[in-house]
């Protein structure tokens, strides 16, 4: 593994999302008005899950198996197992993201401020587990606007330069789609959740799909991630985080 392909695995954290095995069913939120819009969110103190990963952009075809586990708002814990990234290992916290591979004895290290000016988003630890669980990226506003189409709810925000539109299907009032767009670069995303399933008392995206556009030393360049869950819960229990760094691994 080396450095630019830990970077891309490390965009693969940006689509992990949540499931179960029941349907969805019995749900019917009502949409009474459009200033009060009430997205529905999940709400957990620890959460794992086990699912399967597609990864391709110009340069790669990757598929991975990923165990996932999530401590709100402190880590997001990823073992990975694939061919070309086998014995791979990711922590996400509030300071940084850190690859280990298993195999090859090497880590890296990624800081939000670097990864945001790769990216033209802005990337930190809320966005990371807020599209991680089909949650809202960015905290609702007096100055979002609410429009509706035939299909959706469609609740429009803005952070700095980036403008961002979340499509919010009318009877359940989960996020179906989103679509990022960072203005100056014309860097964009978009991020697709299906197959809706129940997990206790929310519903969670079984399935999905995230397009990221963006403008590389090539030209513009486009990275398609796939992800299919086949196993989540929220715990009661508090879960471990296991990722030691021996000092015979080098720092890449």
């Amino acid at each position: 593994m080396n450095k630019k392909t830990a970077l891309l695995l490390c965009c693969t954290v940006f689509i992990l999302c949540s499931s179960c095995s029941k349907r969805l069913s019995g749900i019917s939120w009502n949409f009474l008005d459009k200033n009060r819009l009430d997205v529905q969110q999940i709400d957990f103190d620890y959460f794992s899950g086990k699912a399967k990963i597609n990864y391709k952009d110009d340069e790669h075809d990757l598929k991975a198996k990923a165990n996932v586990r999530i401590r709100k708002d402190s880590v997001i814990w990823i073992s990975f197992s694939a061919i070309g990234i086998q014995g791979a290992r990711c922590l996400i916290n509030r300071d940084s993201i850190t690859i280990m591979n298993l195999v090859k004895k090497e880590y890296y290290v990624f800081h939000y401020d670097s990864l945001s000016k790769q990216f033209n988003f802005q990337v930190n630890y809320d966005a990371i587990q807020a599209v991680a669980l089909g949650n809202l990226i960015f905290d609702r506003s007096k100055t979002d606007e609410v429009t509706k189409t035939d299909d959706f709810y469609i609740l429009r925000q803005h952070s700095g330069s980036v403008d961002l539109h979340n499509y919010v299907n009318p009877k359940t009032m989960k996020i179906e789609r989103v679509e990022m767009l960072e203005k100056p670069s014309k860097n964009s995303a978009v991020i697709r959740y299906n197959d809706f399933h129940m997990l206790e008392q929310y519903a969670l995206p079984f399935s999905g799909i995230i397009s990221l556009f963006y403008q590389g030393k090539a030209g513009k360049l486009n990275t398609v991630i796939e992800f299919e869950y086949n196993k989540a819960d929220i715990e009661d229990k508090e879960l471990k985080f296991p990722f030691n760094i021996p000092k015979k691994y080098e720092r890449k």
